[in-house]
């Protein structure tokens, strides 16, 4: 009996992902916008992971987003191979308190390369100065 090439293996093992996923299509490879709701919750779950996970942060949650804006979008191209997107927004926390939440969306950069990745920094947060002082790197 033969054994199927890694080759193949990979290729049945993406397109049962495909088929599990349904909607992997398509939408999955067109840049989102800032406000997509699958972006918004992916922060919102990431920034509840950082603040339990990171020293002498306080105990608060992102409770909704407002004024939810692109200040930058880099196409891909020759010289950009990814589409990059650039938002910012103000995030009002658990605590009744606004801090503004900068992130960047790179187009097709997820897990195995299906879907996007996301990057975010909410100011104030960023204890060990990940994306510099004031989340300037997503700026």
């Amino acid at each position: 009996m033969k054994r199927p090439s890694l080759i193949a293996a990979a290729l049945l093992a993406g397109g049962a992902v495909l088929a599990l996923s349904g909607t992997a299509s398509a939408h999955d490879r067109v840049a989102r916008e800032c406000g997509d709701p699958g972006i918004l919750t992916r922060i919102t779950s990431k920034f509840r992971y950082q603040v339990r996970h990171v020293p002498h942060l306080p105990d608060v949650e992102i409770a909704d987003f407002r004024r939810i804006h692109q200040h930058r979008h880099l196409p891909s191209s020759e010289k950009w191979p990814v589409a990059r997107r650039y938002c910012g927004a103000t995030a009002l926390l658990s605590d009744g308190r606004k801090r503004e939440v900068w992130y960047l969306i790179e187009n097709g950069l997820g897990f195995a390369g299906m879907g996007d990745n996301v990057e975010f920094c909410v100011s104030g947060f960023d204890r060990w100065m990940v994306y510099n002082g004031r989340c300037r790197v997503l700026r």
